[in-house]
């Protein structure tokens, strides 16, 4: 098996190739999802190996060489496929520097064991969703919504009922800015988010292509929470969600939700990801930060997947000491210190 770079042709069709991997796609291996973290410091690498399209994300972290990160990917189903497609790739990243291969692949948490044999060392996730929860959309919307847990069901009725109203909305400068304030109201004291640039661009990117939508849903006249998603092939994914502290209309989350789910199913989605949750053993959890967040989705579906997270495939021993005890304590530092972001 063997890795080379794409062709600018196959750059141009890079959300087509992704597609064709044998998870489906991820869409947090997209050309748009590359083009955004450009603003935090990273260089894309398309890379092909075998027929397998890898997303690589470049930070040039000096003395040390470079830091290769695969977003979601390599786009595998199964562990010898991605010591496959990692040892193709191996020789260019020595190539271009690189101490290491941090991957993020949605493999089963099952395979944890099997990664640690092949000397793989456990990292510290990046994109926050080693566990997460998906629904099937693939039936008629009547028979998802017939099929969704009661209490799901009844908050969107009752939320309809009660006036609740929700709408696509374009990622304007005006409605980048209503999101952002709801989504930074929600995240105080819960989780932390990057500064308003990055999400703003976020959601036009997406926009752009097609690939991405934003929500709002009202009650009276004002804006009662918002949630952003996008769609790659066969799965929509919910990226961004938030509402307004004082609960004023019930349900309304969950009608904005059900809207994304029908946008998802015009938009081709079979599978739709609520993106992130507590593990499964700590589903009922209340001490878990993501237990109330684990008990919205849960209201949705019950189908919860473990991921294995982040994994460091080692290519040199000495740097990737050094950046262990030294290297990225001091370039998150002093990259938040510059930017008030965050360093990944």
């Amino acid at each position: 098996m063997t890795a080379r770079y794409a062709t600018s042709k196959e750059i141009k069709k890079w959300d087509d190739l992704i597609v064709k991997n044998p998870d489906g796609g991820n869409v947090f291996s997209s050309s748009e999802y590359a083009e955004i973290k450009k603003l935090t410091g990273y260089t894309p690498r398309y890379i092909i190996a075998n027929k397998c399209a890898v997303l690589i994300l470049e930070k040039k972290t000096p003395p040390l060489g470079t830091f290769w990160y695969l977003p979601k990917g390599p786009g595998v189903t199964t562990s010898k496929q991605l010591f496959d497609t990692l040892e193709a790739i191996r020789p260019l990243a020595k190539k271009a520097g690189a101490f290491v291969m941090r991957v993020e692949t949605e493999l089963d948490r099952s395979s944890r064991p099997t990664l640690e044999r092949y000397g793989m060392k456990k990292a510290a996730p990046i994109i926050p969703n080693p566990s997460t929860i998906t629904i099937d959309i693939s039936e008629p919307l009547e028979t998802v919504l017939a099929n969704l847990p009661q209490k799901g069901r009844h908050a969107i009725r009752r939320a309809g009922r009660d006036g609740v109203t929700v709408k696509r909305v374009a990622a304007t400068e005006e409605n980048a800015q209503i999101m952002y304030a709801l989504l930074s109201a929600t995240a105080e004291g819960q989780f932390g988010i990057r500064n308003y640039m990055y999400y703003k661009t976020f959601w036009q990117t997406f926009e752009k292509t097609g690939r991405g939508q934003l929500f709002f849903a009202y009650f009276e006249g004002a804006v009662v929470a918002g949630a952003y998603a996008m769609v790659l092939g066969e799965k929509s994914t919910y990226k961004d969600g938030a509402s307004v502290r004082e609960r004023t209309a019930y349900g309304a989350s969950h009608l904005l939700q059900w809207n994304v789910i029908e946008w998802a199913k015009e938009k081709g989605a079979l599978i739709h990801d609520f993106c992130g949750s507590p593990p499964s053993e700590d589903l009922k959890n209340p001490n878990h930060p993501h237990y109330g967040v684990g008990l919205f989705k849960l209201s949705f579906s019950k189908d919860v997947h473990d991921f294995i997270g982040c994994y460091d495939l080692v290519l040199s021993k000495i740097r990737y000491t050094s950046w262990l005890k030294v290297g990225e304590r001091a370039y998150r530092h002093f990259y938040y210190k510059q930017t008030k972001d965050y360093y990944y």
